[in-house]
């Protein structure tokens, strides 16, 4: 019986308190509670709601400063739109412990809750935080910037934009594609467009029975009075392999890299044509000739039977 008693006086406590409170409210007139609790109270929810649409305005304003330093600085647009989003979202979360702060939460014990929800939430979110960390690394070392026609991960395309977590590229078909930029950092990265100069290489078949030395004349022509291709360093033109049924020519000019596809095509239709009117033939792929004979095939052309 007493310790059903013992475990009942605590409830009774509080709901007396409740009822004291609530009788005490009753009674006050309306300046004891404009003054001791609406003014007071009020205030404070004033100056929190002032500190964070205030401090979210200043956070705004500084993250665009550093990402404008960062791009004077580096002349990387996706390092500065890394910074401008990780200092925005850094100095909201100051504003907002401010603001609670002002109402009077104790926010110790919300950056501890930060913490450990942040702890719990990095452990289930593993392959993000290392997207995360990729990221970072790519802007470290920069093997690319926006703009740059880059082939990693089994794609290739002009860089975009690089986010927190993924890499956007776009396409030539003008297609946009999203990479993981852990997968990115952990592949291959071929970068297009860092030099200036890029070197074609052209393969030509030429058949045994054609003039071999007006094909590499035709081609060497061709090259030297081609706009897009440059003097310095001097195009090549030579025997590559001497095959089965045709003879490897090999040409390696040099262009701007962003003359590269108009440069090209340019010169691989005006060698094609050039060939046609001397009558040089170029061989395709290696093939097979398949002969029927009593009903079996045969490589060789031989019967089987």
């Amino acid at each position: 019986m007493t310790d059903k008693a013992t475990e009942i006086a605590p409830k009774i406590d509080v709901v007396a308190q409740t009822g004291k409170m609530i009788n005490k409210m009753s009674s006050m007139d309306f300046n004891t509670i404009l003054y001791e609790w609406i003014i007071p109270y009020g205030t404070k929810i004033l100056l929190a709601i002032a500190i964070f649409v205030i401090g979210r305005f200043l956070a705004r304003i500084i993250s665009t400063l550093l990402g404008k330093a960062a791009l004077t600085s580096t002349r990387n647009e996706m390092l500065q739109s890394f910074i401008t989003s990780i200092s925005y979202f850094l100095l909201l979360l100051i504003v907002v412990i401010a603001s609670l702060s002002q109402v009077g939460i104790n926010t110790s014990s919300l950056v501890a809750l930060i913490g450990a929800a942040g702890l719990a939430i990095g452990l289930s979110l593993q392959n993000s935080l290392q997207n995360f960390a990729a990221g970072v690394m790519l802007l470290i070392f920069e093997p690319f910037r926006k703009g740059d026609l880059i082939e990693t991960s089994g794609m290739s395309g002009v860089v975009e934009k690089m986010g927190l977590l993924v890499l956007e590229l776009r396409t030539g078909d003008n297609k946009t594609v999203l990479l993981p930029n852990g997968k990115v950092f952990s592949d291959k990265i071929v970068n297009y467009s860092n030099n200036p100069t890029r070197r074609i290489d052209f393969t030509f078949d030429i058949a045994y029975g054609s003039n071999l030395k007006n094909a590499k004349e035709v081609i060497q022509r061709i090259l030297e009075n081609n706009d897009y291709v440059l003097k310095d360093p001097a195009p090549v033109v030579a025997v590559g392999t001497l095959g089965s049924d045709s003879v490897q020519l090999i040409a390696r000019p040099w262009v701007q890299t962003t003359n590269y596809w108009v440069a090209y095509w340019d010169i691989l239709e005006k060698i094609q044509l050039e060939f046609d009117n001397l009558s040089i033939s170029t061989t395709e792929d290696d093939q097979t000739d398949l002969h029927l004979k009593s009903g079996t095939l045969d490589p060789k052309g031989e019967s089987q039977i």
